[in-house]
């Protein structure tokens, strides 16, 4: 059986949580606590070096870190990672700019929000990462603006990637309303066949 190590709080592995529920795949998970620094102990280290969370340990051992990656192998072979060579290339275009250009902006002012205290360094970089993550927010609704989907008029994994931290951006002060295409978006994944909500699955 696949074994998922996660924060329940996370986005990024909440993105492995949803896809895992779409595709029905059982799986043990278990938690590993970032605001604890559960991550940088010399067991998760074992692990995974980099003390990064969410890390999927396959049936054979084998560990794979870094969400989107997973995300890709998990889907392989079906209807979430299209086999049409460019869909399949627009697919990781929307996944590498969601680590890039939204995850570093809208999900770190979100988790900043669950510290207790930020440093001075910290401090000075919100206004920055708040500019940013609206800019991609926009982005999004953009593009929503004229697809239902990301690519191809179907959900795949860009939507996974890109749901995770968007539908809970709010709690990083970002204000959804702003962007009606990007809510109907939200809508529509609440809506499939199998979705589960980031908080049931703590």
């Amino acid at each position: 059986m696949l074994t998922l190590l996660d924060d329940p709080i996370s986005g990024n592995g909440y993105k492995i949580r949803l896809l895992l529920a779409f595709l029905d795949t059982p799986y043990e998970y278990r938690t590993v606590s970032v605001l604890k620094s559960e991550t940088r102990t010399p067991e998760f280290l074992a692990i995974s070096r980099n003390g990064k969370i969410p890390v999927l340990i396959l049936e054979d051992g084998t560990v794979l870190p870094e969400s989107n990656a997973i995300l890709h192998y998990l889907a392989a072979g079906s209807s979430w990672l299209p086999s049409d060579r460019l869909h399949h290339a627009q697919v990781l275009h929307w996944m590498f700019w969601e680590q890039y250009s939204h995850e570093p902006n809208i999900a770190t002012l979100r988790f900043w929000n669950h510290m207790p205290e930020l440093d001075a360094a910290q401090k000075a970089m919100i206004p920055g990462k708040h500019a940013n993550g609206l800019a991609a927010l926009k982005l999004m609704n953009d593009h929503l603006e004229r697809h239902d989907w990301f690519v191809a008029g179907a959900p795949t994994i860009a939507d996974i990637a890109l749901f995770a931290y968007t539908h809970v951006a709010e709690e990083g002060d970002f204000k959804l309303a702003d962007y009606p295409n990007v809510e109907s978006w939200i809508a529509r994944m609440q809506g499939l066949p199998g979705f589960v909500p980031m908080e049931t699955e703590a």
